[in-house]
């Protein structure tokens, strides 16, 4: 799993920067930047929760959408030889080669969630 925190469905990413012996990191997902930092991961969770917690309010009050969203369309890079067999399963399916990249990603989703 990569280093991410998560609070009140809120993802945190998560990274140590040894320079400044501090974990540091940003809420993703929004469409706005909003950074945290501690010295300690105890102090860190802290920060990032009250950082999600000032955002939802920010957000509440200026009416502004709380998430990120999303068009539901997004350009993927793949070898050239794994596209050719998922054009030809799609086929051989009698799919798309959308409909086949959906129910793939679709399918990781739910085994992951």
């Amino acid at each position: 799993m990569k280093d991410v925190i998560v609070y009140n469905n809120f993802i945190g990413s998560v990274h140590f920067s040894t320079e400044d012996e501090i974990f540091f990191g940003k809420i993703e997902g929004i469409a706005d930047l909003v950074t945290f930092e501690g010295e300690s991961v105890k102090k860190l969770k802290k920060a990032f929760e009250e950082a999600v917690e000032d955002y939802i309010e920010l957000c509440d009050s200026t009416g502004k959408a709380i998430y990120k969203s999303y068009k539901g369309s997004f350009n993927i890079r793949i070898s050239p030889e794994l596209h050719k067999k998922a054009v030809e399963i799609a086929q051989i399916s009698g799919l798309s080669l959308n409909q086949f990249v959906e129910n793939a990603i679709e399918h990781e989703v739910v085994n992951i969630a």
